[in-house]
C-alpha cells in the first residue's frame, strides 16, 4: 500500500504547531462521554467540549483554542454502521482536528490560516482545491475570491441543507464555508468544480463555521454580539489526501490494524473483496471499542455500553467471517494502542484493562454466537423455502434477547441472502425493553444545565478558597429561589446564594458539598449543599434561618469544620484505597466511581469477582500501614500531559483541564484530583471496609470508614459480640467455639426429631395400609391424617407407596379451614395414571388448586370440611377408569 511523505502523527501534530503558533491554546481531547450535556450519546465532533463557551455559559482564560478530538458517530442522522468498511470513509470513530474562536478572530483570518496550513504547510496543490460558501454569505466569498485568490469557478454557493450550521431550532447558528480536494476522475464524475456530484471525486477535508446569529423560536436571525468560529476537518481524511491514497484504510493511521488482522485471520488483504470488508470492519471497530472501554465505557444493554457492545459484536462477527472461532479483537485493539499511545497515553496505561474487557466480551458472544447462527440458518433456509422475502420479528428478537445479537447484526446477515427484517414485529417483541434503550439513546442522562445557571456562570464566576481556609467574607453577588433571581430572601426560604469567593468546596469528584452558615448584618443562611451547576459558578443551597439577606450585602461564610475534617479523611482515604486495591489486584482496577461524605466513602472499580477476606483483610493493611507512616500530602499543580508522566492517575469519567491539581501521599498514591485532602496519611486515623458488593457487569463496589467513624463502627462490632457472648455464656474470646457447640447440639436435636418423626410416620402407615381398598383393579389408599405438615406428608406418601408395591396414596391433612394433599402413584400404574392430573380435579373439591408429576404431586386447598368428599372423588375417578 502507497505511503504519503507525512504520517498522520505528523499531520495532527503540524495542526495544532500551525495553530499554536498563532496564539491559540492546545487543549487535549475530552472524553468520548460528553460532560453534562443530555443531548448527546457520544461527543461527536471537535466543538462539544466548547459548546457551553459558544453557549456564553462558562468563560475560560483564553480566546482561541485548537484541539484534536476523539469523536464517535453511530446515531441519528449518522447512523452509517452498515456503511463502515464497505466505503472509503466511513468510520465509527475518528478523530477531529480543529480550531477556535470565542468572540476573537472572525472570517478573514480562520479562512486565511485554513488555506495556509492546507496549501503551504501540508502542500496540496492549489489547482485541485474548490471552496463553497453559504447562498447568502457574501463576506465569505468576497475573502476566497479577492484575499485568498480561488478563481470564480472553483468558489460556489450552497444552500442551508449544506452550508449552515446550527446547534439546534433555536440558539447560535451561522454559514458555513467548505474546503474540498479533488481524487480525481471517478466513474460518472464531469470536469470542474462540483461538490454536489455524488460520484466521490471531490472530497470535503475542511469545515469552517462561522456562528454569527443567534435564532429565535420564530426564526428571526439576530447578530452575536461576539461571533465566534468552529473548525474541523476530519484526521482520516486529511490522511488519505495528504499521503495520496484513495481511501481512509490506506492511510498510516489503519494499515498497522489491517496488519494485525491479517496476521491474527491468516487472510490476505486484496484478494477477496468481501473479506477486506471484514478487515476493514475489524479495524475500524477495534478503535472504537478501545477509545470507548478506555473512557470507561463497559458493555451493557443500554445506552452507551449497547453500543458499545453491539460495535463489539458486530467485529467478533466479521471475525467469525474471516474464519475465526476465537478472540481476536483484543489483539487487534492492542495494536491501536501501539499506533494512538503516544497522542492518547491514557491508553497505554490502560492496556491490559481495555485489552481484558474486550477479550471477555468476545468469549461471552462467542459462546452464544454459534447457537443463534444455527437458529438464523434454519429460519433463512424456511424463508427462502416460502418464497418469503421478510424475517419474522419475533425471531429477530430471540436473537436479539437470547443469544445477544444486535439488531444490525441480524441485519448484516440478512443482507448477504436479500432478506430483510420484520421491523414492526421485532418492535412489539422488543416492548419495554425497545422502550428503556429508545430512553437511553435520547442523551447522556446528565441533567440539563438551567439557563439561569448559565447566566449567572458569564455574569459572576466563583472562585474556591476553601483549601487552606474555612472562613471568609463575601458580597452576595446573586440569590435564586424557585429557580428565578430574587433580590432578597427571608427567615423560612429555600434559596440558592452565589458569591464571588467562597471556602465552601462545590460538589465534584465525588466528594460532596460543603455545608455551613452564612451570615449577613441582618440574617442567617444554614448551608445544606454547596453546587457547580455551570462553568465555575458556585451555589451554596439551603435556608434562611434567621431574618432576612439581600444581594450585595457583606457576608460571612463558614463551612461546618467538623464535617469537612470528616470528608478530608474519607477523601484522602479513599486515595489510598484506590492505590492499594491496584496493589492487591493489579492495574485493572480501575476507578468507576465514588462518594465521599462526612460519614462515610464508597469506591467503585473495576473487577470480575467478589473479593476474598484475605484479599479485603490485605487491602485494609496496606493502607493502614500507609496511615501509620504519616507520609505527607504533597499538592502540585501541572499540565496534563505533565501529571500523566509523573505517574498520576487519571479517572474515566472526570474532565481536566489544561493545568491539573496532583494529590500525592508519599510514593505510594498519585492522582489528578481537586478535592480537600489531608496533610498527611496520620490524620485519616484508621480505615476499615465494612462492605463489598457487585452493582454492574465487571464492577465492584467498597464501602468504608475512616477515623472516629471506623471507631465508632469498630465498637458498635464489639458491642453486638459482647452481646452475644452474654447470650451464650461464653467469653468473648470464646464466642466462635461456643456457638459452633451450640450449632452442633442444634443439628443433632434435629437428626433425633427427625428419627422419631420417621418412627411415628412408619408406625401410622402400617396401620393405614391395612385401609387400602381395591377399586376397579387398583389398590387404592386414601386417609385423612391431621397434624402432618407437607413436608411429612410426601415422605408418609412415599413410605406408603412402597408397602403397597402397585397402587395410588392420598393423603390430606386438615389445620383449620385449610388443607395440604399428597398423592403418589407407583410406577407400574403410570401408564394409566397421572398424579397430577388426578390431585387437579381432587383439589378443585376442598377449593384448591396444585399438581406435580406423573408419580408424585401435592397441592393446597381452603375447605377442610370436604375432604371426605375429595376421597370420594379420587374413588371416583379411579374407579371409572
Amino acid at each position: 500500500m502507497p505511503s504519503g511523505p507525512r504520517s498522520a502523527r505528523e499531520i495532527r501534530e503540524e495542526f495544532l504547531r500551525f495553530f499554536e503558533s498563532r496564539g491559540h491554546r492546545r487543549v487535549p481531547s475530552a472524553s468520548l462521554v460528553p460532560e453534562s450535556d443530555p443531548t448527546l450519546l457520544f461527543t461527536n465532533a471537535g466543538m462539544v467540549p466548547f459548546k457551553r463557551l459558544f453557549l456564553g455559559e462558562e468563560t475560560r482564560d483564553y480566546r482561541r483554542a485548537t484541539s484534536s478530538q476523539k469523536s464517535m458517530r453511530v446515531s441519528g442522522k449518522h447512523n452509517d454502521l452498515e456503511n463502515v468498511g464497505r466505503t472509503p470513509r466511513h468510520h465509527t470513530f475518528f478523530e477531529m482536528l480543529g480550531n477556535f474562536s470565542f468572540g476573537d478572530y472572525f472570517k478573514q483570518e480562520a479562512i486565511a490560516w485554513a488555506w495556509e496550513l492546507v496549501t503551504q504547510v501540508y502542500g496540496l496543490p492549489v489547482g485541485k482545491l474548490g471552496v463553497t460558501v453559504f447562498r447568502e454569505d457574501d463576506e465569505a466569498e468576497r475573502i476566497w475570491r479577492e484575499e485568498i485568490g480561488v478563481p470564480a469557478d472553483r468558489v460556489r454557493r450552497l444552500d442551508e441543507a449544506d452550508n449552515f450550521w446550527a446547534m439546534g431550532d433555536t440558539g447560535p447558528c451561522g454559514p458555513c464555508s467548505e474546503i474540498y480536494f479533488d481524487m480525481g476522475p471517478q466513474p460518472g464524475s464531469a470536469p470542474g468544480f462540483d461538490p454536489t456530484d455524488e460520484s466521490g471525486r471531490w472530497l470535503e477535508i475542511w469545515n469552517l463555521v462561522f456562528m454569527q446569529f443567534d435564532r429565535d423560536a420564530a426564526g428571526a436571525l439576530t447578530p452575536l454580539p461576539k461571533p465566534c468560529v468552529d473548525t474541523g476537518a476530519g484526521l482520516e481524511r486529511v490522511a488519505s489526501v495528504v499521503q495520496g491514497v484513495a481511501s481512509n484504510y490506506d492511510t498510516d493511521l489503519f494499515r498497522p490494524l489491517l496488519k494485525r488482522g491479517q496476521e491474527l485471520s491468516g487472510v490476505q488483504y486484496g484478494a477477496d473483496p468481501e473479506k477486506d470488508v471484514s478487515l476493514r470492519v475489524v479495524a475500524d471497530h477495534a478503535r472504537a471499542c478501545t477509545f470507548l472501554i478506555g473512557d470507561g465505557v463497559l458493555p451493557a444493554n443500554e445506552g452507551r455500553g449497547y453500543v458499545l457492545r453491539r460495535i463489539l459484536r458486530r467485529a467478533a462477527r466479521h471475525g467469525v467471517l474471516l474464519g475465526l472461532d476465537r478472540p481476536f479483537l483484543h489483539g487487534v485493539a492492542d495494536a491501536v494502542i501501539d499506533e494512538m499511545g503516544a497522542a492518547y497515553p491514557e491508553l497505554v496505561e490502560r492496556r491490559a484493562f481495555v485489552t481484558d474487557r474486550i477479550r471477555r466480551e468476545e468469549e461471552r458472544f462467542l459462546e452464544t454466537l454459534s447457537k443463534g447462527l444455527a437458529l438464523l440458518e434454519g429460519e433463512i433456509g424456511e424463508a427462502k423455502a416460502k418464497g418469503q422475502r421478510v424475517l419474522p420479528g419475533a425471531i429477530v428478537f430471540k436473537l436479539y434477547d437470547t443469544f445477544g445479537f444486535p439488531l444490525d447484526l441480524t441485519q448484516d446477515i440478512l443482507q448477504s441472502h436479500a432478506l430483510t427484517i420484520d421491523q414492526s414485529g421485532f418492535d412489539a417483541a422488543m416492548g419495554e425493553q425497545r422502550d428503556r434503550a429508545r430512553a437511553a439513546w435520547k442523551g447522556s442522562g446528565d441533567a440539563a444545565v438551567s439557563e439561569i445557571y448559565g447566566r449567572l456562570a458569564t455574569a459572576t464566576p466563583s472562585s474556591f478558597h476553601g483549601y487552606d481556609s474555612l472562613t471568609g467574607d463575601a458580597r452576595i453577588a446573586a440569590l435564586v429561589k424557585d429557580g428565578a433571581p430574587v433580590e432578597t430572601a427571608s427567615e423560612g426560604d429555600e434559596i440558592e446564594l452565589v458569591v464571588t469567593d467562597t471556602p465552601f468546596y462545590a460538589e465534584s469528584g465525588g466528594q460532596v458539598g460543603d455545608r455551613g452558615e452564612i451570615t449577613t448584618p441582618g440574617g442567617r443562611m444554614r448551608v445544606t449543599d454547596t453546587q457547580k451547576p455551570s462553568g465555575s459558578l458556585i451555589v451554596h443551597r439551603g435556608k434562611v434561618v434567621a431574618g432576612e439577606i439581600a444581594v450585595g450585602e457583606t457576608a460571612h461564610l463558614a463551612v461546618d469544620a467538623e464535617a469537612r475534617a470528616a470528608t478530608v479523611r474519607n477523601h484522602s482515604g479513599t486515595h489510598l484505597l484506590h492505590a492499594a486495591l491496584r496493589q492487591v489486584l493489579g492495574p485493572q482496577a480501575m476507578q468507576k466511581g465514588s462518594l465521599v461524605s462526612p460519614d462515610r466513602l464508597r469506591f467503585d472499580f473495576t473487577h470480575d469477582a467478589p473479593l476474598s477476606q484475605d484479599e479485603i483483610e490485605r487491602i485494609e493493611d496496606i493502607v493502614n500501614d500507609w496511615i501509620e507512616r504519616n507520609a505527607p500530602g504533597r499538592v502540585r499543580e501541572m499540565s496534563y500531559p505533565e501529571a500523566i508522566e509523573a505517574g498520576a492517575i487519571a479517572i474515566f469519567e472526570e474532565k481536566y483541564g489544561d493545568v491539573v491539581r496532583v494529590i500525592s501521599f508519599g510514593e505510594f498514591s498519585t492522582e489528578l484530583c481537586g478535592g480537600t485532602h489531608a496533610h498527611a496519611t496520620g490524620d485519616i486515623g484508621l480505615l476499615k471496609v465494612v462492605g463489598e458488593t457487585g452493582i454492574a457487569a465487571g464492577v465492584r463496589r467498597i464501602e468504608a470508614l475512616t477515623g472516629q467513624g471506623a471507631l465508632a463502627h469498630m465498637r458498635a462490632q464489639e458491642r453486638a459480640l459482647r452481646q452475644i457472648a452474654e447470650l451464650v455464656k461464653a467469653p468473648m474470646g470464646e464466642v466462635p467455639a461456643r456457638v459452633e457447640k451450640l450449632l452442633d447440639e442444634k443439628r443433632s436435636a434435629e437428626r433425633e426429631i427427625e428419627k422419631l418423626r420417621a418412627e411415628k410416620r412408619g408406625a401410622a402407615s402400617g396401620d393405614l395400609v391395612s385401609q387400602a381398598r381395591d377399586v376397579g383393579g387398583t389398590k387404592l389408599l386414601a386417609a385423612r391424617v391431621d397434624g402432618v405438615d407437607p413436608k411429612e406428608l410426601r415422605a408418609m406418601v412415599d413410605d406408603l407407596r412402597g408397602k403397597l408395591r402397585s397402587g395410588i396414596v392420598l393423603l390430606l391433612a386438615g389445620e383449620g379451614d385449610k388443607v395440604s394433599l399428597a398423592l403418589g402413584v407407583t410406577q407400574d400404574l403410570l401408564g394409566r395414571f397421572k398424579a397430577g392430573d388426578l390431585v387437579r380435579e381432587i383439589a378443585a373439591v376442598v377449593g384448591g388448586k396444585g399438581g406435580g408429576k406423573a408419580d408424585f404431586a401435592q397441592a393446597g386447598g381452603r375447605d377442610a370440611s370436604k375432604i371426605d368428599e375429595a376421597i370420594a372423588k379420587l374413588h371416583a375417578l379411579v374407579g371409572g377408569a
